[in-house]
């Protein structure tokens, strides 16, 4: 032994006992990323949802009401729930606390078939332990048989720390030698009970730069919430200078769930599938002796899917484990999703000429059943087996057949129910479907024959098409105008280099109202679609779009605004991208003309106005300035009433031209956009005539071409 050395360990300061408790703690340090998945914040994270899932399944069991999260500012959170209590007796077969087995031992706990829980999310054993191996410090209480239990730990090894300055993982700190001891810190109540978990995170493993995410925080317990009716999750924020704090309680359930993620409109309403199912396993189980042997057992899974359609044609999917998140799906996903395109698919191929499909539409595929659908997919069972300790993915197998069978079963009564309101569901929902599908097909041969590469591929297009010869993206323009007359003037305003032209004729349909077939069936919409290039729906590929700018030409007056408002909701339901990307224009013409005479040497002057006020505002100046105009003033009711000079001057020319960018600036923005198409597009017709009704009064009369 080097005695001069400066970091010499001095012999009764390491000794055999903490060999045996740190060194698969250690392991955990130096590889964190096979526990945890990273050391960012993600991992940061992942370390408090393991302490968080430790309450959740006291909460599943029945024996926890309340859980409280709290970030405080010195880099730690707290996390207290009003459960059992970790237990503070000794373990026997390894001689220590069952507070330290939890959170020094790897693979330690009551979720191993001990019969302590039914169904848990943390089932590796590994959850606490690893917390505490990353943790620069970490404290544990215990309220329990009437008295408050308390052992702190440094980077996983027990002992006490000197508080008496400041409550920090740097206070003065002394390891536990030759035994371990749980302090009595206090007493409580009898009947009181629960566990009170603080950890620091260790610089040493993640960035001093990271911190713990708030809205990811508000997100997961939001969802717990759901997932566990009755339990009340208080959140709390006390970094920065005014804390924040959210309570959250539901007394639904899945169903709820569904309804506050779906955001469109509904095709169907909200399912609910729930069932059971039993399967056998093989395990390995400690005999008396300690050793384990494999024992066949009869395991039991709780199903309950929640589940509804939308007018839209995202999928929006939440899948769950005994109430902990697998965003990447699993087993149980894959079952819940093959049976719904088997179901669905016999029954659009059993009944193809009441749902008007042929042969050339092909096949109902998994995209098309996935469409505007809102699911949430939970399943209850001891033990599953996770891909990995971030439990991002089930593997157990045996759970696939068992949801594709309840799920299968749910559906094949739902389409044989004679019941009035649901066949309507059911016959929506195979319109939608049956829709999606076409316009998979059809997107595809879009596709195909839309891209400018050589004049075959541009005889395809529709022939109404004025095209521009330029084939830049970025420079190209499309200008959507309303009707031929109009079309006739624009071909004479426009420069033929790089402004294209497109007519259409009257209203086109309302496809707030209609299915996707019935849109690809219109011969205006489809044209729209073919001329733009890039397809519709969930096939939509902005990087194929023919230009760059589309620019919607209608009149200045009342039926001008709902073909204009017609347009939009095309593009926002079907080609959504080209709208957020902030390349839907709409194009403002002029609504007067005023013609000011020679006077002196003041030139002839026209001027164009574009509303009544700014209107009387030129007049005015005009009567101050002592200048003539000349009577009737000219007042536009139409683009074709413009000549080339005139329409190319005030609507088309880049350098004179005022255009109205469409945008959609966030998630809030999408949601109103959502609520304002559906309120004065969709098919309810009572709260649309609401709305008119309470804005009647504020209507100008005159703004009406009567």
């Amino acid at each position: 032994m080097a005695k001069n050395s400066k970091n010499q360990i001095k012999p009764e300061a390491y000794t055999a006992r903490h060999l045996s408790v740190l060194e698969g703690l250690e392991a955990v340090r130096k590889r964190p990323g096979m526990y945890i998945g990273s050391t960012d914040s993600r991992g940061l994270m992942h370390c408090l949802w393991e302490i968080i899932d430790n309450a959740v399944d006291e909460a599943l069991e029945g024996h926890c009401s309340e859980i409280i999260i709290t970030i405080h500012p010195d880099h730690s959170v707290s996390i207290a729930d009003n459960g059992r209590g970790i237990p503070v007796d000794t373990v026997e077969s390894v001689g220590l606390s069952g507070v330290e087995v939890v959170f020094t031992k790897l693979h330690a706990g009551g979720k191993f078939g001990g019969g302590s829980y039914g169904s848990a999310g943390g089932l590796h054993g590994v959850g606490a332990s690893v917390v505490n191996a990353l943790s620069a410090r970490l404290d544990v209480q215990v309220d329990r048989g009437g008295k408050t239990y308390q052992m702190s730990f440094r980077r996983g090894e027990p002992g006490r720390f000197d508080d008496s300055a400041q409550r920090t993982p740097n206070s003065p700190f002394v390891p536990f030698i030759e035994s371990s001891e749980l302090d009595v810190v206090g007493k409580v109540k009898r009947g009181v009970s629960g566990t009170r978990v603080r950890f620091w995170a260790d610089f040493q493993i993640f960035p001093s730069s990271e911190g713990f995410n708030w809205d990811s925080l508000l997100e997961r317990a939001r969802q717990t919430a759901f997932l566990v009716p009755g339990l009340t999750i208080r959140t709390i924020d006390e970094r920065g200078e005014e804390p924040r704090e959210e309570t959250m309680r539901f007394d639904g359930g899945v169903e709820d769930f569904v309804d506050f993620l779906a955001a469109d409109g509904a095709v169907t309403d909200t399912m609910r599938i729930r069932g059971t199912g039993t399967y056998e396993e093989t395990i390995q189980r400690l005999d008396r002796s300690g050793h384990l042997k494999p024992v066949e057992v009869d395991r039991t899974c709780e199903v309950d899917i929640a589940l509804r359609w939308g007018v839209g044609y995202d999928t929006t999917q939440r899948a769950f484990v005994n109430i902990i998140a697998t965003p990447k799906g699993g087993t149980h996903v894959q079952g819940f999703e093959q049976a719904l395109v088997k179901v669905i698919r016999n029954q659009v191929e059993n009944n193809m000429r009441r749902y008007k499909v042929t042969a050339k539409d092909g096949r109902v595929d998994k995209e098309d059943v996935l469409a505007g659908l809102t699911a949430v997919v939970t399943v209850r069972f001891p033990e599953p087996q996770f891909e990995g300790q971030t439990k991002e993915v089930l593997g157990t197998p045996q759970i696939r057949p068992l949801v594709n069978k309840i799920v299968t079963d749910f559906f094949t009564e739902r389409f044989k129910s004679t019941k009035r309101d649901i066949k309507q569901s059911n016959d929506a929902l195979i319109e939608k479907i049956v829709g999606e599908m076409k316009a998979r097909v059809s997107a595809r041969l879009h596709k195909e024959i839309s891209r400018r590469k050589n004049a075959l591929e541009s005889s395809a297009l529709p022939a109404k098409l004025a095209d521009c010869r330029s084939t830049d993206v970025d420079k190209s323009e499309l200008f959507i105008v309303e009707g031929d007359s109009a079309l006739g003037t624009a071909k004479f305003a426009r420069s033929s280099e790089f402004q294209a032209l497109f007519p259409i004729r009257g209203k086109i349909l309302n496809v707030q109202k209609k299915s996707t077939a019935d849109m690809l069936s219109n011969a205006e919409c489809s044209a729209i679609i073919q001329v733009i290039g890039a397809g519709s729906g969930r096939t939509f590929d902005l990087s194929q779009a023919r230009y760059g700018k589309v620019v919607l030409m209608t009149d200045a007056d009342v039926d001008g605004a709902h073909i204009r408002t017609l347009l939009l909701t095309l593009f926002f339901r079907y080609m959504r991208p080209l709208v957020e990307a902030g390349r839907v224009y709409a194009a403002v013409p002029p609504l007067h003309r005023i013609e000011v005479p020679k006077q002196g040497r003041r030139p002839k002057e026209m001027i164009y106005t574009y509303s009544e006020e700014e209107l009387h505002q030129q007049l005015s100046r005009l009567s101050r300035s002592g200048r003539q105009y000349k009577e009737p003033i000219q007042r536009y009711k139409g683009l074709g009433e413009m000549d080339a000079d005139q329409l190319a001057e005030t609507t088309m020319d880049p350098e004179h031209r005022t255009l109205r960018r469409i945008t959609l600036e966030d998630e809030t923005a999408i949601t109103e956009a959502e609520r304002m198409f559906e309120l004065l597009m969709g098919s309810e017709v009572a709260p649309r005539r609401e709305f008119i009704v309470e804005g009647a009064d504020a209507l100008d009369r005159q703004q009406i071409d009567a």
